[in-house]
């Protein structure tokens, strides 16, 4: 599902649940003393996602390499690779991209449901409320669940050169009911790249109870 919102050039694989080949993958030392003493639980999600990495860097042509996560959660990545790494309830997915041509990109999974009311109340701004009732009729996809998947994906394409972490009100972004969202990074005391006063588009998908969204940040954009 989620290679259908990457474009050519990025490498992406997913999984439904962990009891496939990707729950299978061996992690590295460094990968396992990042989650030693977690609960089984994270432990078979933390495996299956870095088995999709793996299988999505061999489709890159990358060799595997330990993925650990660094001081702000992101995982670091081989040299000359940019990638991303989701999971929900259900679903496991990673993608990668080679440096050449994308600087980062984000991806994010999430269920078919509705935010709880108070995390919604801190996710989506006056601003955006204001956007999804003219772009979404009541009833339908869950928008709030929209917004936070997009800001989650945004935040992991923009991480690079935020050099802190930011809060889910620090970013704006707007769907449109095309498949689509515009996403505006937060001011940086870190220099961001140069990109579109307008934002960067991303897209977003939702099918099979689970929403997708994807953020790339190409070179030529930068």
């Amino acid at each position: 599902m989620i290679a259908g919102l990457l474009p050519a050039g990025v490498c992406a694989a997913e999984a439904f649940g962990d009891d496939g080949p990707a729950g299978r993958a061996i992690l590295f030392p460094a990968e396992r003393a990042a989650v030693a003493g977690v609960s089984p639980e994270r432990l078979r999600e933390f495996t299956t996602v870095r088995g999709c990495a793996r299988a999505a860097l061999a489709g890159l042509g990358a060799a595997p390499a330990p993925l650990v996560p660094g001081p702000l959660g992101a995982p670091g990545w081989p040299a000359g690779v940019v990638g991303s790494m989701t999971h929900c309830a259900g679903y496991r997915a990673a993608a990668v991209a080679r440096v050449s041509a994308y600087a980062s990109l984000g991806i994010d999974a999430e269920p078919l449901e509705p935010l709880p009311a108070v995390v919604a109340a801190r996710v989506v701004g006056p601003v955006e409320r204001a956007w999804l009732r003219e772009d979404f009729p009541p009833g339908g996809l869950p928008c709030d669940r929209l917004v936070f998947s997009a800001k989650e994906a945004a935040y992991k394409a923009f991480s690079p050169w935020l050099g802190g972490r930011f809060g889910f009100q620090d970013f704006t972004v707007r769907p449109y009911p095309d498949g689509t969202f515009l996403a505006i990074p937060p001011e940086s005391e870190t220099p961001l790249p140069v990109l579109p006063e307008e934002g960067l588009l991303g897209r977003w998908s939702a099918r099979s109870g689970i929403l997708l969204t994807s953020l790339l940040v190409q070179q030529s954009e930068i």
